[in-house]
């Protein structure tokens, strides 16, 4: 196809009923809920989110939580996305559909089947008090442990498909090239194949971050009231208190950082390529 026939008018009118749907059920209803934040003409809902200890405790909260899971997403799924850029076809298709897996399976569903294995009577601890390996249960439900692996599991495939993509493109003769010229095993990887591979840590840490900031649904369930993300606390500021311009606020508060992360994180890689 052409660039002639691929922007005509016929084709282009493809593209209006999405971008209506996009437009009347997405980007209409964020856009209004966060004009609730400026509803009375003043910032003082900005002022109360920036200025209560309790909303930077929980922001920070929030930043630590998302960094712990994007870190333990990365250790996780660097080395597996590199066992499924270099096996075989049938084991890549395996490995594929183990990580596809979760996807047919809702999030509330997968949270209370962790909750169900997490618990102080739950199967992981009766196992491990039975083998002997552990004296007591574990706490594992209703704090930071468990929100964390609950939020691993729904986001490592986030991790692990941008780093397949990257690691797929990567030209093997580089890797000979450098072992040819008597680099050992780990110079290799630390000087060529990890730079190579920057792009795609940034793109899956920007993925998993991002979404962890504003996750609710495993907080909510695994975390059991105790463990207060952002996303629980601008659910409760609609549901309980109905101050629907402060929760606003914090929405918009939210996604300013995730931004600023974001392009920050651009900048570093951008900068890394251009050393090496």
């Amino acid at each position: 196809m052409s660039a002639a026939t691929r922007f005509t008018p016929g084709w282009a009118a493809l593209g209006i009923a999405p971008l209506c749907v996009l437009l009347l059920f997405f980007v209409a209803p964020v856009f209004r809920f966060l004009l609730f934040s400026i509803a009375d003409g003043t910032l003082a809902p900005f002022e109360k989110a920036l200025t209560d200890g309790l909303h930077m405790l929980v922001f920070l909260r929030t930043l630590e939580i998302a960094a712990i899971v994007t870190v333990i997403c990365l250790a996780l799924g660097y080395p597996f996305a590199y066992w499924l850029a270099t096996t075989t076809p049938g084991w890549r298709a395996v490995g594929f559909a183990f990580v596809l897996l979760p996807f047919w399976i809702s999030v509330l569903v997968r949270t209370y089947a962790w909750m169900i294995l997490l618990g102080r009577n739950g199967i992981l601890n009766r196992n491990l008090v039975a083998l002997g390996i552990v004296d007591a249960p574990l706490p594992l439900l209703h704090n930071t442990t468990g929100v964390v692996i609950g939020m691993v599991h729904v986001l490592l495939p986030y991790m692990i498909f941008p780093l397949y993509a990257v690691m797929r493109r990567m030209d093997p003769a580089l890797l000979g090239a450098a072992r040819g010229l008597g680099a050992p095993g780990w110079e290799v990887f630390r000087r060529v194949y990890l730079p190579l591979t920057l792009p795609g840590i940034l793109s899956g840490a920007t993925l998993v971050f991002v979404v962890s900031l504003g996750f609710f649904i495993t907080p909510a369930l695994l975390g059991g009231g105790r463990v207060l993300m952002i996303g629980v606390l601008i659910e409760r500021q609609v549901r309980q208190f109905l101050d629907w311009g402060l929760a606003a606020a914090l929405a918009v508060i939210v996604l300013a950082v995730a931004l600023g992360i974001y392009a920050a994180l651009r900048r570093l890689l951008k900068a890394d390529l251009q050393w090496s």
